[in-house]
């Protein structure tokens, strides 16, 4: 029995066009020893291929943060939000120089299982709007991740 094999790099690509990012990015967790490292996995509009090397731990950098507390992040300007001293913590933001983004959980059958990140490389041009539009993106599932998030009514 053969699998359909997901292709993200396409639904980035065509997600990427529809919303004007810049530049987009991919997450997914991976199991490591005794955690879950996540990395970025798929990339559109980047400058390099660096975003590969990009390991990170639950909480740490942009994909870690939204991970861990599976909460959208928008970060309006970067300069503003980030001091420059401790850029070091955001390697996607220093690697493909980005200055406004959003970054969203990216959910299957009620556990965060990845990122969807938004960029720009001119700041200010995020919004509130952005970032509940690729949230809803999110929900109605990528590749064969489902979107679906445990709602408590």
């Amino acid at each position: 029995m053969m699998k359909n094999r997901v292709d993200y790099q396409q639904e980035l690509d065509q997600f990427r066009e529809w919303l004007g990012y810049d530049f987009m990015s991919l997450a997914l967790a991976e199991s490591a020893e005794y955690h879950y490292v996540i990395k970025w996995k798929y990339a559109t509009g980047n400058l390099n291929d660096c975003f590969k090397g990009i390991v990170l731990q639950s909480g740490r950098g942009i994909a870690g943060i939204v991970f861990k507390t599976g909460k959208p992040m928008i970060i309006e300007n970067v300069a503003q939000h980030i001091d420059n001293e401790l850029l070091f913590n955001y390697p996607i933001v220093r690697m493909e120089k980005l200055k406004s983004l959003v970054a969203v959980p990216l959910w299957n059958d009620n556990r965060v299982a990845g990122v969807l990140l938004g960029g720009f490389r001119n700041e200010q041009r995020v919004t509130i709007e952005m970032l509940h539009q690729l949230d809803e993106l999110a929900h109605q599932g990528i590749g064969t991740l489902n979107g679906k998030e445990l709602k408590l009514s």
